[in-house]
Order: structure tokens, then sequence, then C-alpha cells
């Protein structure tokens, strides 16, 4: 009996094998060593970029806020200009006297325009015709500036040399928000050609290689608008200077020298001016000009020189 039975139930279970219906399975349980889950790391988002630096007085575009005016000349002597002679504390209040009445509706800032490299009448160790001097003499006039919220303009005088060279020498100084650059065509000699015997020219090409370093510069470091100088009196220092090329981040000013008498200082400045491509720049000469022009004569020209200099 026991065995039909038996015979019964195996011939049940073989039946329910046959039919088309699932049969549900249990899952086996997790295993007691595997890791929980995690959820996907997020990354952080990105830190906003730094914010642009400050000129002196605030802001960070020189033009049209500001009027700037300048004591030029280099360190440790009178003989190149009126900023050498004396120390950067005892200039600083002449300066700042000299530059009262020149508003004309603008803020006034100044600045020492600083000879950087000097030309020179011998070849010199590197047979360039041109001398930087001190670092740490550009140092004390950066600092000092720094302190009592004024421009430096490096003005550059690289003989045989060139202008890039030289100015990359003083990226040190470049990469502050107050500093800026002039270039002086007068002192860059051709080949075989000694300053002080010659004018001398420079080619829109290495304007705008320098130009191009220098607003890197400011691109890379977040600087407030840089000063980019370019000084002039004859036709022949900036020769195709249509094509010297505007840059974000820098104020070229074409500055306008020579002195003399008045009706000689206007017909260099009615011949050169190119306002519809610079901002413009006028120099002063305390010794060469006869009757110089003061502040209220300079408002009155047209346009208004935006940058104007002692020398």
């Amino acid at each position: 009996m026991r065995s039909v039975v038996a015979a019964a139930v195996v011939l049940t279970l073989l039946a329910g094998c046959g039919s088309d219906r699932s049969v549900p399975v249990a899952s086996a349980p997790a295993s007691a060593s595997a890791a929980p889950s995690v959820a996907p790391a997020t990354s952080a988002p990105p830190a906003p970029p730094a914010p642009q630096l400050q000129l002196p007085q605030g802001g960070t575009r020189i033009f049209p806020t500001y009027r700037v005016v300048a004591y030029y000349g280099t360190a440790g002597t009178g003989s190149l200009g009126v900023l050498g002679e004396g120390s950067p504390d005892k200039m600083l209040p002449k300066l700042r006297r000299a530059a009262q009445g020149f508003a004309g509706g603008r803020k006034i800032q100044v600045a020492y325009e600083l000879i950087a490299s000097v030309a020179q009448a011998g070849p010199g160790k590197d047979g360039d015709y041109s001398q930087m001097i001190d670092l740490k003499r550009i140092q004390q006039y950066v600092d000092q500036a720094k302190r009592n919220k004024v421009l430096v303009i490096l003005d550059l005088q690289p003989g045989r040399g060139d202008f890039l060279t030289q100015a990359k020498a003083l990226e040190r100084f470049l990469i502050q928000p107050h500093v800026g650059i002039a270039l002086d065509p007068e002192w860059r000699m051709p080949k075989g050609k000694v300053p002080g015997r010659t004018i001398g020219t420079v080619s829109p090409a290495e304007v705008n290689r320098v130009s191009a370093y220098v607003a890197g510069l400011v691109a890379r470091h977040r600087l407030p608008e840089k000063l980019f100088v370019l000084h002039q009196f004859r036709a022949s220092m900036l020769p195709d200077v249509q094509k010297i090329q505007s840059r974000p981040g820098l104020a070229l000013v074409q500055h306008i020298d020579g002195f003399g008498t008045r009706s000689e200082k206007n017909a260099t400045w009615n011949r050169l001016r190119r306002p519809q491509q610079f901002h413009l720049g006028y120099k002063l000469f305390y010794d060469e000009d006869v009757h110089r022009y003061a502040p209220a004569d300079v408002l009155k020209f047209k346009p208004v020189p935006e940058l104007i200099s002692y020398q």
C-alpha cells in the first residue's frame, strides 16, 4: 500500500513538471559581506574667477574717468626730466600741485613716468646701447606709488635692442595694477645707428608684439586697464601708424612731444595727432618750452589731451 501511495506522489510531481505555469523561485539571501550601495560622487562646482583688480583710486578703466598728469624722468638725476630731481617722496607734493587745474570735469590721477631703460652713447656690455636702471630703484618708485595711489609708467629707450625684450624683463612690475608702459621710438635705433645722433623709429609690427604681450598680462592677472604710451614728435618715429592695433585692457596713448614756441608745438600737435585711433597725450617742458602752456590753455585744445606729462 505504501508503495502505491509513493508511486502516486511521484506521478503527481512529474505531472506538475509538465505544466506551463512558472514556479516562483525564492531569491538567495544577500551575503553578509556584500558592500552597501554608494551614491555616485558629485564634482564640486568650479571656483568663481578672481575679481578684477582696481586702479589706485578705484574702477577698472582709466579713461574717461581720469585725466592723468605725470612727472617724467629717471631715478637719481634731473638731467633727463623733473621726476629725477628728488626722491619720490620729495617730488610727489610738487607733482600734485602741478596737476591742479587739469581736471576739466574729470578726476585727476597723478603718475610717475619713470625711464626704466636709458639709451646710451656707447654699446655697453651687451652691445645694445641701452642700460636698464637698477631694478631696486624701480621697485622703490613702484612701492611708493602704490602706497600713495599713484600710477607708474615705465618708459623704455632700447637703443639697438628691442622693446619686447625689455618689457619682458620688467614683467614683475607690469603685473601690478598701477604700472603701465611707454615706448619711446626716438631711442629705438636701426642697425649701425647711435642714440643721440639719430632720431629712431619703430615698426607697427614691433609695437603690436609688445601690446599683445602686455594685454596678455592684463587678461591673465585680471588687471585693470593699463596705460600703453607711444611717444612721438616726428612722423618717421611711428611709420604706418594706422597699422598699430588696439588691444582689450590697454589704453593706447599717442603722446605728442616736442618743445619750443607755442607755434612750433601747435604745428607738431596738428600734424601728428590721431584721435580716431588713440587717446592723446601732450608733453610740457619746464626749460625748453617758450611761454609754456598753463593747464587752462591745455584744456582748450581740441581734443583735450588725456595724459599730460612734465619734463
